[in-house]
């Protein structure tokens, strides 16, 4: 700990002293005389080309930033009253080693060249365009000052590529109805380059930015004398038609289950530029069946499983309606929680029904969104703006029962809306900002006003403030949330796992069986420095969630009644040395408290990185937990010591240029100390790439994890006035493996596949009750249960126990055992037939299935999952873009 603080009081004194101002490179450009026009086919010898010069000297941004490339860019940007234009020719001694490589759209494969257009000139937002040699186009939304890229931004826009003897070049025309800019007789735009020289594994920048330095768009160098412009007002729409076919499991008397079902969707998608800064964006009926299925996944801890959100209406300008509550350098369980989470919305309803014995139930897997709109944009005046409204329709379970069918109601009309607005100061050195969300079902007269909150907002205060060149800056996140609903709701609220009010030694915390709303408050204060000489950087901070606070109707909290700071120093070399192309080391520490001024964890952690001159890269890192105590684990009992020990990973990947490349990660946890022998856990992943030609793409991804824990909880009940807590030792081994393969006929036509066969099981044994939650060395920490006091039922799917030896049964639970098994795949072709027009056929596989836990991995993959008939769905989509 000593040397700890120690290190960190170095680097803070290293931290004061700031570096100098980047120099700005400054790019002239001309417009296009009237009758003047320019051939996008990547021959840049047009004449109209020769009315500016070539940029040049680019520096090497990564690995060995600051340093000549071993290969130089040239570009030129032109414009007139519709279009910019940019010629590439990107210079190369052999070009049978250029790499030319094919993918989909957003890939980025091979050897590219792309530019970075800070249009608003707000040195925070940018527009992102990259060509690759064989064609692929790319693009992406930069906004957070270079934090956040967002690849589901598809402008229409259009380039192509050529080989030349010394290279290759290429040109691009981006309409100026894609960019945002205001009313000016004279712009200027930031403005950066760079290139991939795949075959250097090396990527240069017109203007040099130090990798050290706080910031990205802010430190772009200028486009000048850009004239007699004016804005764009973008109008696009998207009609879409869907056809479906799905196949499943015939089940005999089942009126749900024929074996088979048809149907055809249409819908709109739109967006209309309200004004030159502004744009709405709107979908009716909107879908998302093309989209990939999510990863299978299965914990054994309670928590929430976070999925990131793939639907391109909620992810293309997401940071616009994102509030990430805590974002540090450091790391933590709360880096997900936010007050808005789009997966809610459209997500699977959560109503129970009660149906009567041999009933057949047909319950809706998703809710439909009737509609979707969002408004944002940002000013000139550097004013940011966003607000989103959806509405899902009310969704039922269809019940069948001695041939009469009915119906009940599992999920209600519901409302959500999100909006947000900032505002940049001095350029974006300082911002402050303000988030709210408004959740409100229509739950009156329904029989599940005892299920849902009936309203539930939230709001959130955003301070950023830096200085000395954008090197220091704090950051205060300040959020409030409050929910409504019957005495019963609030009360299972108050019960809830990321609650849990009833825990028996909190004395700060108490269920209120009479309240009919809840409020809380959390948030986030860091202090940190980036970009200081001897490129070490510095964060510290503290967050914290109330116990009341409560965001999971529309955002997603990982748990209340909790305090975190955290402390984190980073060094970084930008240059290479002795076999190292680059090096980092992260130092870490956390402690984390309750409300009630429980003192629970206790960690450092150390962390290097490195990649080598022979272009192989690893890393290793060490976690020493000193101190874990859970509020969780006994699930609404008291606190639970958890152990004492190491956690250690390393990984290895080879060069990535190659077309075979391989690459391992392994993790390890092990108890120390009196707690040796209570938790040792493993997990192996490793991980094959393999280019045969520059248009096919394969990788395998096989895991596996196993995990022996003396202490998993299991039930709970009273034996006379004595609360029982009772645990187990759990050994549990989970299998997985994805597949890809990609196939690119060319630039806007690809053939993808993903599969992903998953299986988890787990064997409980030593069953226990806690008898000292707190002691020291996990042997303390219970009393086990004998053979005559704990049998199994004759028909393996129960346990007897019978604590006093009298021969009554004093409690029962359920066999723990499981075996849980899953295949997801998807098969999509895609063909861009026009810019932002496209035909999808998509086929997708899945199949869930539980087996025997006594069963060996493959043998019960083979039997209870591949062996088993699943679910076959067939899609057709079309859409046309009018713009």
């Amino acid at each position: 700990m000593r040397l700890f603080l120690s290190i960190s009081f170095l680097c803070w004194s290293l931290l004061c002293q700031s570096q100098e101002p980047i120099e700005k490179r400054i790019f002239e450009t001309q417009k296009l005389k009237t009758n003047q026009e320019i051939e996008i086919d990547g021959d840049v010898s047009d004449g109209a080309w020769e009315m500016v010069d070539w940029q040049s000297e680019f520096t090497v941004h990564r690995p060995d930033n600051g340093a000549q490339p071993k290969r130089q860019t040239k570009f030129k940007v032109l414009f007139d009253d519709d279009h910019l234009y940019l010629a590439y020719h990107c210079l190369h001694e052999d070009i049978s080693q250029i790499e030319r490589r094919l993918s989909r759209r957003d890939n980025f494969p091979g050897d590219w060249v792309e530019v970075n257009i800070d249009s608003y000139f707000d040195k925070s937002t940018a527009f992102s365009f990259t060509i690759s040699v064989s064609g692929v186009k790319g693009d992406e939304f930069i906004t957070g000052n270079g934090n956040n890229w967002d690849t589901n931004w598809n402008p229409i826009w259009y380039g192509s590529s050529k080989i030349v003897e010394d290279g290759w070049t290429a040109e691009i025309k981006i309409p100026l109805s894609q960019l945002r800019f205001g009313v000016k007789e004279n712009h200027v735009w930031g403005i950066n380059v760079m290139r991939r020289d795949f075959g250097a594994d090396e990527r240069s920048t017109w203007q040099w930015i130090p990798q050290n330095a706080a910031g990205w768009v802010s430190n772009f160098g200028e486009l000048h004398n850009i004239k007699g412009i004016k804005p764009k007002r973008q109008i696009e729409i998207q009609p879409y038609t869907v056809l479906r076919s799905s196949s499943f499991p015939k089940t005999e008397g089942n009126p749900f289950a024929t074996g088979s079902e048809s149907g055809i969707n249409i819908g709109l998608d739109g967006k209309i530029g309200v004004t030159s800064d502004l744009t709405l964006d709107f979908t009716i009926n909107p879908d998302f069946g093309q989209v990939e299925a999510d990863p299978s996944r299965l914990t054994l801890d309670g928590f929430q499983i976070f999925f990131d959100e793939r639907r391109p209406f909620f992810v293309e300008n997401s940071n616009l309606f994102s509030f990430q509550i805590s974002n540090l350098n450091a790391g933590g369980p709360f880096g997900n929680d936010n007050l808005f989470y789009s997966r809610r919305i459209g997500g699977a309803p959560r109503g129970r029904i009660n149906v009567e014995d041999g009933a057949y139930v047909d319950y809706p897997d998703f809710t439909t969104i009737l509609a979707s709109a969002k408004f944002s944009g940002k000013t000139q005046k550097g004013l940011s703006v966003g607000l989103l409204e959806s509405v899902t329709s009310k969704e039922y379970a269809q019940i069948s029962h001695e041939g009469q069918v009915s119906q009940k109601l599992v999920e209600p009309l519901t409302n959500y809306l999100v909006g947000s607005i900032s505002q940049d100061i001095k350029e974006g050195e300082s911002r402050v900002g303000f988030s709210f969300t408004a959740l409100n079902r229509d739950l009156a007269g329904t029989e599940l006003i005892d299920q849902y909150h009936s309203k539930a907002y939230s709001g959130g205060l955003n301070l950023f403030h830096s200085w000395s060149n954008r090197e220091w800056q704090l950051k205060g996140n300040f959020i409030f949330s409050h929910v409504q609903g019957s005495q019963e709701k609030i009360s299972s609220t108050q019960r809830s796992f990321e609650h849990y009010f009833q825990r028996p030694d909190a004395e700060h915390l108490t269920v209120d069986d009479t309240k009919t709303g809840l409020t809380g408050h959390g948030g986030t204060l860091s202090l940190a420095n980036y970009g200081g000489k001897d490129n070490i950087s510095f964060e510290t901070g503290v967050t914290w969630r109330s116990p009341e606070i409560e965001l999971n109707d529309i955002g997603f909290l990982n748990t209340a009644d909790q305090i975190d700071h955290v402390t984190w120093a980073g060094y970084r070399s930008p240059k290479a040395f002795s076999i190292f192309r680059s090096l980092g080391v992260n130092l870490n520490h956390y402690n984390r408290w309750t409300y009630g001024g429980e003192h629970l964890y206790q960690a450092a952690n150390v962390n290097m990185h490195f990649n080598f001159k022979n272009f192989w890269s690893a890393g290793t890192g060490t976690t020493f937990e000193m101190k874990d105590i859970s509020t969780k684990a006994l699930f609404g009992g008291p606190l639970l010591r958890q152990n004492v020990g190491l956690a250690s990973w390393i990984y290895i990947q080879s060069d990535n240029r190659k077309k075979v490349n391989i690459g391992l990660n392994t993790f390890g946890f092990s108890s120390i100390g009196s707690d040796k022998g209570a938790l040792n856990a493993r997990n192996y992943n490793i991980w094959v790439s393999y280019q045969p030609i520059s248009s096919v793409r394969l990788s395998f991804n096989p895991g596996y994890f196993k995990q022996n824990r003396a202490i998993q909880n299991v039930a709970y009940y009273t034996f006379g006035e004595e609360d029982r807590y009772i645990t187990a030792r759990v050994n549990q081994q989970t299998f997985n493996m994805s597949f890809r393969l990609n196939y690119s006929l060319s630039p806007n036509m690809t053939l993808e596949y993903w599969g992903q066969p998953f299986l988890s099981k787990g064997n409980y044994s030593e069953f226990k009750y806690i008898t000292n939650p707190l002691a020291k060395g996990y042997l303390n920490r219970f009393r086990l249960y004998d053979n005559e006091q704990l049998t199994l039922s004759e028909g393996h799917d129960q346990y007897l126990l019978d604590e006093d030896y009298d021969r009554v049964q004093d409690f029962s639970f359920s066999n723990p055992d499981f075996n849980f098994l899953q295949y997801r795949s998807n098969l999509v072709f895609r063909w861009e037939y026009k810019p932002g027009s496209e035909l999808f056929v998509v086929w997708t596989q899945s199949n869930t299935n539980s087996g025997d836990p006594e069963k060996g991995i493959f043998r019960s993959l083979q039997d209870d999952l591949f062996g088993q008939e699943g679910t076959n769905v067939f899609l057709l989509k079309l859409t046309y873009r009018f713009y």
